[in-house]
């Protein structure tokens, strides 16, 4: 799967979304007190204008203010954002993903983090058959 224009986001726009997902639902100004070294309140609203029209966000007008909601899953999101990522920079392998993934990280993670990828490999060996 290919993104579009649409479906990719800027930094800030990750943010919002981060903050969105996190919280369920939010105003922009909930939103611009939840992210990082905000920008103006004017620009947060035009990131969620784009947002709106990128189709990831909607909004519900609820006591004269306009509340936010993410429009696809977090799980959803995930899994576009990585088949992007393994055909960008893994010429769609998962192997080479995960390789590059435990060289950069392997020294940082436990034995029970490592003993649960380890089942999930399995599991997915299982699965597959």
């Amino acid at each position: 799967m290919v993104l579009t224009a649409q479906h990719k986001l800027s930094r800030r726009e990750r943010q919002i979304m981060d903050v969105l997902y996190r919280m369920g639902r939010a105003t922009a100004a909930e939103i611009l007190e939840a992210i990082p070294e905000p920008p103006g309140y004017s620009a947060v609203r035009a990131m969620l204008r784009t947002l709106e029209e990128k189709k990831h966000i909607r909004h519900e007008e609820k006591d004269l203010r306009y509340v936010f909601m993410p429009v696809v899953s977090r799980e959803k999101a995930r899994r576009s954002a990585l088949s992007h990522l393994l055909e960008t920079f893994f010429e769609g392998s998962p192997e080479q993903a995960v390789a590059t993934l435990l060289d950069v990280s392997a020294r940082d993670l436990s034995d029970e983090e490592l003993d649960r990828m380890a089942r999930l490999i399995e599991d997915a060996r299982k699965d597959g058959r």
